[in-house]
């Protein structure tokens, strides 16, 4: 039965890419959950700019304290990183998808993450205790 439980068991042992993991498992949830507030109601794409900011922030603060929480210290640097590279994938995958240039909502987003993660990083940590 062990061996059983070992193959369909996976855990990622690097704190950094199990909190991205997170983040874009809570990303992928908050999307949803925002096309069906546009879908149920007369709110259009551009009414939605400052809820995507929210859950984007949300979704890093999420991906921190899990990161926070499997590195055990430096939480604010482990939920800083962690948000960071979900700020940079996100530019990413929206400049090669959408074919969008940097623009100022780009660093906002940035800055959003950074602080979502080091926050969600800080209280990871201490969530251990």
């Amino acid at each position: 039965m062990e061996p059983i439980r070992r193959v369909f068991s996976l855990r990622i042992n690097s704190p950094i890419l199990s909190g991205l993991l997170y983040s874009f498992m809570w990303m992928f949830l908050g999307a949803l959950a925002l096309s069906l507030l546009l879908w149920a109601s007369n709110l259009s794409e551009e009414d939605l700019f400052l809820y995507t900011f929210l859950i984007h922030g949300i979704a890093a603060a999420f991906g921190g304290i899990v990161s926070g929480k499997r590195a055990g210290n430096k939480g604010w640097y482990y939920g800083c990183l962690t948000g960071l590279l979900y700020g940079i994938m996100l530019i990413v995958i929206g400049f090669l998808a959408l074919d969008s240039s940097l623009s100022f909502s780009d660093f906002t987003l940035i800055g959003t993450v950074l602080f979502g993660g080091a926050i969600g990083g800080m209280f990871g940590v201490n969530l251990r205790k």
